[in-house]
């Protein structure tokens, strides 16, 4: 068992005595890195020790230095959450903060030079996210405001509209909501209800919320302190409907109360998020001018007639759509970063709790010294280090986008996809690794104190909100399968079993190798030998690979018959598909992130921390096959052998990479004024202490009481 209680409240480092047991020594998979093992004879290999601070440097990205200047304003105790408020209170709190953001700045980076920013669209995000942090109440209201809004308003509007509006939001001076979603259409964009027609006789548009349906709902904003609203609505003109387009719409005056015409109530209390201010809107027959119309993608002249740079009415809905990617793009990264803080607490608490007398007739052992409780944290810990490095990459190619570095449509549509494919994993993974933190520190874990039920409160609606989960899945099934179609159009059932994952670096077929990896393992014989092929880089990709490339070639193949069928048949057979389709995205964003993280380790310089994240990179890898071996035993890509070699070398990997639980998390590089968990101070470790000290001491004295049992056997 690792000792630990004599150490540091935040940090432990790990002996080789101290080292879980390894495997004999094997080849390495990776130039450079040996695997240490328990000494067989005179020699034994070191084991490494982490460079906390350089990874941490790796860990924050891109934008480290602004991800840091950002931390330091989240440190500040004004900045942060009180819990116990009440609603009001809350809402009242988070506006205030608001403001400090806007006098901060850093909110502002995104916006155009010639009006105070600095055109950085990458370290815009990076620095937002942080705000998680402080309180993800601040970071949602500071996103509504400047990251929805305030977007909106810069991707959709011409330069007009941003010398009129974006300095009064950048200031904070005009709050303002991002009015997109309807009671009766949420994911459903272009089915809304709202219009905006053109009145060729005034020379302006009605806008109209024509039934209960098209309220618009959940705006962050407009219950109480929005005073103009980007309202989404069909545009209408000369009877013809051009779809969905963005307006500027004033909404209340300056005493707060609701324009004529316009109304609106409060969502009231939520699951979480309550300092932000949710509302409903409605409009009546009201009239906005015609430079309302953020014009960029679509315009009205005066008599009535429309004109688009986009043709195709398709084309334009998903491009306007996707210059707002970046609030999937942030969400990816603040619901990583709160997964990362949920670890960092109960990986800490970990390590200093004790609990019952496993080993030793006196000592209590240390919680993340048991196999389950290390099973609970460390394979989450190696997914979040995925998400981290697969975040950046997403973070570099928002910005290579919106910077115009690559901002082709082929760049957008990438982009778009990636968003997509990311952020539901992330969002799902920051709950459940939330949850099972909670858990894992027990009743100490329930109290509000530690964070844990809060951040896991807060962050629920995550998974729904800039898209529900899934929803953007079934957006990435679908542009997997038009990738097939547009490769394979012409293809017999032979060619589309081969069909290949664009984004994987190294092409796998099935056929290639895989299938008789699935037939011959068996009769290896050898565990070791099994375990040292499934540590190789290229079999785990192979393994990945294989499956989202096979579960995209089935779809398509089942769907094939979909082009001679009447509309409603064409539909079942599609719906038919929908969960296969979800399934098939969804190992694609695994892929995605078992790549990024490969990148990471082959990118990785110190020896030390290169083969502790290999060994958690291996762990992330391996944990995805198990989490999906009947796949891989139905589908014959492994025997039931070396199924069972998964799971044994993961227990073994746990085991090597427990010593360095706690560097891992210390990496993430929060202060106690970013994790504020009482359970994380220490004061465990102390109170650990003194229970040890006192029991020495009572054994010692000879006054300590005989046992019942020991009594009896005398």
């Amino acid at each position: 068992m690792v000792d630990i209680a004599s150490g540091s409240p935040r940090v432990e480092t790990p002996t080789t005595a101290q080292a879980a047991p390894a495997a004999a020594p094997t080849a390495s998979t990776r130039p450079g890195i040996e695997e240490p093992a328990v000494s067989t004879g005179p020699l034994e290999v070191p084991a490494p020790e982490v460079d906390v601070e350089a990874l941490g440097r790796r860990l924050l990205g891109t934008w480290a230095d602004l991800r840091l200047r950002a931390r330091e304003l989240v440190a500040d105790p004004d900045m942060q959450r009180i819990e116990g408020l009440t609603m009001e209170e809350h809402r009242a709190r988070v506006f205030e903060q608001l403001k400090r953001l806007a006098r901060d700045g850093q909110v502002n980076r995104a916006s155009p030079k010639e009006l105070g920013g600095e055109d950085d669209h990458g370290g815009n995000i990076a620095g937002f996210e942080e705000m998680v942090l402080a309180d993800p109440s601040l970071q949602i209201k500071a996103g509504v405001q400047w990251g929805l809004f305030g977007a909106a308003v810069l991707h959709l509007g011409t330069e007009r509209h941003h010398r009129e509006y974006l300095p009064g939001i950048m200031t904070l001076e005009v709050p303002g909501a991002f009015a997109m979603t309807e009671s009766g259409h949420g994911s459903d964009v272009a089915s809304i209800g709202t219009t905006a027609t053109f009145d060729e006789t005034h020379g302006d548009f009605v806008l109209h919320t024509p039934f209960r349906g098209a309220w618009k709902e959940y705006l962050g904003n407009a219950a109480l302190h929005a005073t103009a609203a980007v309202v989404f609505a069909k545009l209408i003109a000369k009877g013809v409907d051009h779809g969905v387009h963005a307006f500027y719409v004033p909404i209340r005056d300056e005493h707060g109360e609701f324009l004529p015409g316009i109304g609106g109530e409060d969502n009231g209390l939520k699951g979480g998020l309550n300092g932000v201010d949710n509302g409903l809107l409605h409009f009546d027959e009201v009239r906005v001018p015609r430079s309302a119309l953020l014009n960029r993608y679509g315009d009205v002249d005066e008599e009535g007639n429309y004109t688009s740079p986009i043709a195709s009415p398709g084309r334009r809905f998903f491009t306007m759509l996707g210059t707002l990617v970046q609030g999937r793009v942030s969400l990816d990264g603040a619901a990583t970063w709160a997964a990362a803080v949920g670890l960092d607490i109960a990986v800490t608490y970990g390590n200093q709790r004790r609990q019952f007398t496993a080993s030793s007739d006196t000592e209590e052992e240390v919680l993340l010294d048991y196999q389950r409780h290390q099973r609970r944290l460390i394979p989450r810990l190696a997914t979040t280090y995925a998400q981290i490095f697969a975040h950046d990459e997403l973070l570099r190619k928002f910005d290579a986008v919106f910077s115009g570095a690559e901002d082709t449509d082929a760049d957008r549509q990438d982009l778009e996809t990636l968003a997509a494919a990311l952020k539901p994993l992330s969002t799902w993974h920051a709950l459940d690794t939330l949850q099972e933190a909670r858990e894992a520190c027990g009743g100490a874990g329930f109290m509000a104190e530690n964070r844990l039920v809060g951040l896991r409160q807060d962050l629920d609606i995550y998974v729904t909100f800039e898209g529900d989960n899934n929803v953007l899945l079934q957006l990435v099934a679908k542009r997997l399968l038009t990738d097939f179609s547009h490769r394979f159009a012409k293809a017999d059932t032979g060619a589309l079993a081969r069909y290949v994952v664009e984004q994987a670096r190294e092409r796998a077929y099935h056929g290639t190798g895989l299938r008789t990896l699935g037939q011959t393992i068996a009769d290896f014989g050898s565990t070791a030998r099994s375990v040292g092929q499934l540590r190789e880089t290229n079999i785990q990709r192979q393994l990945l690979t294989d499956r989202v490339e096979t579960m995209i070639g089935e779809i398509a193949t089942a769907l094939r018959p979909a082009r001679k069928l009447d509309k409603a048949a064409a539909a079942a057979l599609f719906n038919s598909q929908q969960n296969a389709m979800i399934e098939a995205a969804r190992a694609h964003g695994e892929l995605l992130q078992w790549e990024a993280f490969t990148r990471a380790v082959d990118a990785e310089t110190d020896a030390g921390n290169r083969q502790v994240l290999t060994w958690l990179h291996d762990l992330f890898g391996l944990g995805l096959i198990e989490k999906h071996l009947a796949w891989y035993l139905m589908h014959g890509r492994l025997s039931a052998q070396r199924a069972q070699a998964v799971t044994a070398y993961i227990d073994r990997l746990i085991g090597r990479l427990r010593p360095y639980a706690q560097d891992l998390v210390d990496a993430f590089g929060y202060q106690p004024g970013h994790v504020r968990a009482k359970i994380a101070t220490g004061v465990e470790l102390e109170r650990q202490e003194e229970a040890r000290a006192y029991r020495e001491a009572l054994r010692a004295s000879g006054d300590a009481p005989t046992p019942e049992k020991s009594a009896r056997d005398r």
